[in-house]
């Protein structure tokens, strides 16, 4: 069974991505592959430092996160550049890691732009799952988390709306709670996926 498990940044979707892996599934996370793919030695870090310059290379020689940030969240045109160097490999080490996946595993893509990636990218899976939380909500979580306030808008800001998330969900795990909801919810959706199929 293959699920896509997407949500905008700050509604909890690592989270509910770990509470499945403990349940058993096979978890692909494309955050994680997009941080090894920059690491030094990386063709997509070259790439990335002729496209924006030597101040998105920190004095160790890895990419600086924030300084990118600031450059792609502000910028549309930047942060389609930077998505052509990044989207093809992260979709391509998904794509061997799903294959490699065990038979017959509940094999869940942990895909944060999965909306922005249009109608095709919703194509092949056995069920989109959406975890949605209110546009506030997330805000007050990712500055909470350290985010400035409105480098936390742009980041929003530069993601599929809600309601284009929501549109593309078979299943939606609503997150606005605390984690005591959040888990029945999940647990819920175990029991869905694995009993009725998805």
């Amino acid at each position: 069974m293959r699920i896509a498990l997407t949500g905008g940044i700050g509604s909890g979707k690592s989270t509910v991505a770990r509470c499945l892996e403990a349940k058993g599934a096979v978890v692909v996370d494309a955050d994680a592959i997009a941080r090894a793919i920059v690491e030094p030695g990386e063709p997509a870090l070259a790439e990335i430092r002729e496209a924006f310059g030597p101040d998105v290379i920190d004095p160790s020689g890895r990419l600086d996160r924030a300084a990118l940030a600031g450059i792609v969240f502000a910028d549309p045109d930047a942060l389609v550049r930077l998505n052509a160097i990044t989207h093809p490999r992260i979709s391509a080490r998904s794509a061997e890691l799903l294959a490699a996946a065990p038979s017959g595993a509940v094999l869940v893509y942990d895909m944060p732009l999965l909306v922005e990636q249009g109608p095709q990218a919703l194509d092949g899976w056995d069920a989109v799952v959406v975890v949605d939380a209110p546009d506030d909500v997330r805000l007050e979580r990712l500055v909470a988390r350290g985010l400035d306030r409105d480098d936390a808008l742009k980041r929003m800001g530069a993601q599929a709306t809600r309601q284009e998330r929501l549109a593309a969900a078979d299943h939606v795990i609503d997150n606005s709670g605390d984690p005591a909801a959040l888990e029945r919810a999940v647990d819920g959706l175990w029991r869905s996926l694995t009993a009725h199929g998805a």
